[in-house]
């Protein structure tokens, strides 16, 4: 009888392992394209290499103001002399979006009390690095911004 019995229940694992196996290897082929699309891959979207900030008469001295750099934000200073000044908002601390504070005259993250000079500078808090400068140009009353080369 034990002969007989073994036989039998081998099979048996055999085959709860055989369409366990399948039906995993089922759910995967249907979950891992829905899962693709549903979390796309990170793809590096293009990146202008000049965008319009604004127009010259949008600013007064000693002001700021945010803009889109392609995915990304940036900032752009009128200094107190009239000079203008284009960085990435994006703080090197944490990625926070940095702001220009008037009664401090530099930049400022909020996140965890960064400070950036008005050469984009680290000199307070955290930011291990200093900002991404951009170079400005000002043609016919616009101002743009693009990568410093």
């Amino acid at each position: 009888m034990k002969k007989s019995g073994t036989p039998n229940k081998s099979r048996r694992t055999f085959l709860g392992y055989f369409l366990g196996g399948g039906l995993t290897a089922f759910m995967l082929a249907t979950l891992y394209p829905l899962w693709k699309f549903l979390i796309p891959p990170k793809g590096d979207e293009p990146k202008p290499s000049t965008v319009l900030t604004g127009k010259i008469d949008e600013l007064k001295p000693n002001s700021g103001k945010i803009f889109r750099f392609g995915n990304e934000p940036g900032i752009l200073i009128k200094t107190q002399d009239g000079e203008f000044k284009a960085f990435s908002a994006v703080c090197t601390h944490l990625a926070c979006t940095v702001q220009y504070r008037e009664e401090l005259q530099h930049i400022w993250c909020a996140c965890h009390n960064g400070h950036y000079d008005l050469n984009g500078i680290n000199i307070a808090g955290p930011p291990p690095r200093p900002l991404k400068p951009f170079h400005v140009k000002i043609k016919n009353d616009e101002i743009y911004a693009s990568y410093e080369i």
